[in-house]
């Protein structure tokens, strides 16, 4: 019986601890989506206004960065010693959102988007990885590229054949 005892409590510890995530409603994620919105909109401000702390306060401490250069796939420290010298003349980069679409998880602590930016490098596309943490949303991935008309594809691979010829040499073995 001791046993038995023992195996229903130990079951019934399992089971508790094992209970599922709600689900969030679909006010819930519009809700969730505004204030994504608000954490990357204020993120890119606070590049144009060269508010280093600001900017970086919105990134986890594990976040990655990947640059528009193949070279670029920075952690968040490599990425705020790169961008320290632009904040610190009072101008980093000033990206401006055209377009953003917001996803989020059934349980709503994680979320992932992609935006369409107007940039001094023209048109470019942002796309990255959320996750809430004690109530607050923080960048874990961003991913910016330069957007290439197909049209234009062929002149931009002859353009950049020459560096990627050396680039991609510092992976063969």
């Amino acid at each position: 019986m001791k046993k038995y005892s023992l195996f229903v409590i130990a079951i019934l510890l399992f089971i508790s601890c094992n209970q599922p995530k709600q689900t969030v409603s679909k006010e819930q994620v519009s809700f969730i989506k505004t204030e994504i919105n608000t954490v990357l909109t204020g993120w890119h401000k606070a590049a144009s206004d060269a508010n280093y702390n600001e900017y970086f306060n919105k990134m986890d401490s594990i976040s990655v960065f990947i640059g528009t250069d193949a070279s670029e796939n920075w952690t968040k420290n490599k990425f705020q010693a790169f961008s320290k010298p632009h904040f610190d003349k009072g101008k980093a980069w000033d990206f401006k959102t055209l377009e953003r679409n917001i996803y989020v998880n059934n349980t709503g602590d994680f979320a992932w988007f992609d935006e369409l930016l107007n940039t001094w490098m023209g048109t470019c596309r942002g796309s990255g990885v959320l996750e809430k943490k004690d109530k607050i949303w923080k960048i874990k991935h961003y991913v910016l590229s330069v957007e290439i008309p197909n049209d234009d594809v062929q002149a931009v691979i002859s353009a950049k054949k020459k560096n990627d010829s050396i680039f991609l040499s510092t992976f063969k073995k």
